[in-house]
């Protein structure tokens, strides 16, 4: 089912997640593991991360060396699993970066060809690395060109023009949402007219970046109302669980921490802070749900133990458990 169609027939809030694949040849279990462990919420899908080669740097005997890293797979095998093996909807995470339009093509093809429905569409990190696109071939140089393929697709347009018998596809498409502005924005305004380009190009819903304060992500779903961006705006929440969290969640993802929530880690005990990050999180979606908000989303990339510390202080789900 399409994750527009579970918004529109959820009869209680709806939990979903987002996982990243192992890094290659990394351990599976654990991803199963995790699987096991969320499958049990009934999430109405389930997010998987996609990414492209990237840059590395290297210490060795003669120096620091540039490493080209291939891109960490698995993300439609481990889409297939959670449709077959869990009942779960999938939605695999397509990129601009680091690949072809002839390969998102492809790509899209075959989750098709598996009965995936949903994707969500972005551009990606540039992770220091462009492959060269081969002559002959093209790229979706930002998200909204990504949006217009898969849009092409499910009206029966693919890249190659005049295809005998060419069936459309029926792909839900999902975009990333930006409370805090994306870092690359010159203002906030400017990244919501983005959205709305997307919007306008095929997008089905919009996805937010990670936030920490509810009123972020209530001033930025009225701006892009006023800009007519009228699709489902889901909250994206991640569980601030390790000290560490403190630096790492600003420097990599571009948001800010309120100075309650620095001040509550800081104060507590090492072995205390997922306490206070699953506390924190468990009243950001109380006060969501209490306004309305059908869905929350929660990135928690191969850890469930948040996961589950969270759920059983939610109150809504302590009604339907």
């Amino acid at each position: 089912m399409k994750v527009i169609e579970h918004l529109a027939k959820a009869k209680e809030p709806l939990i979903s997640f987002e996982l990243i694949p192992p890094k290659r040849g990394g351990d599976f279990a654990t991803l199963l593991s995790v699987l096991d462990d969320i499958s049990k919420y009934k999430p109405p899908f389930i997010d998987i991360t996609s990414h492209p080669a990237e840059v590395v740097y290297e210490e060795t005997s003669k120096g620091i060396k540039k490493v080209i890293k291939r891109k960490r797979p698995g993300t439609l095998g481990i889409c297939a699993l959670i449709q077959n093996k869990y009942n779960i909807d999938a939605v695999p995470h397509i990129l601009t970066n680091g690949f072809t339009r002839e390969e998102t093509e492809d790509f899209l093809i075959e989750l098709n060809y598996l009965g995936i429905e949903n994707v969500l569409a972005i551009r990606g990190d540039d992770l220091g690395y462009q492959k060269p696109v081969p002559e002959g071939r093209s790229k979706n140089l930002h998200a909204v060109d990504l949006v217009k393929q898969i849009s092409d697709m499910n009206n029966g347009k693919y890249l190659e023009e005049n295809l005998l018998d060419a069936k459309p596809t029926n792909f839900c498409v999902g975009v990333s949402g930006y409370p805090e502005k994306h870092f690359e924005a010159p203002n906030l305004k400017t990244d919501i007219r983005f959205v709305k380009q997307k919007v306008d190009a095929g997008a089905d819903y919009v996805v937010t970046q990670m936030f920490y304060d509810n009123n972020v992500f209530f001033n930025f779903v009225d701006l892009c109302r006023k800009e007519r961006i009228n699709v489902p705006i889901i909250p994206g929440l991640k569980i601030l669980s390790t000290r560490a969290h403190l630096m790492n969640i600003p420097k990599n993802f571009y948001v800010n921490l309120p100075q309650d929530l620095v001040d509550e880690v800081n104060a507590a005990k090492p072995e205390h802070v997922l306490d206070v990050g699953v506390e924190w999180a468990v009243k950001q979606v109380d006060e969501l749900l209490n306004k309305n908000i059908p869905a929350v989303h929660f990135y928690i990339m191969q850890n469930s133990k948040p996961v589950k510390k969270l759920m059983e202080g939610l109150k809504f789900y302590k009604k339907i458990a």
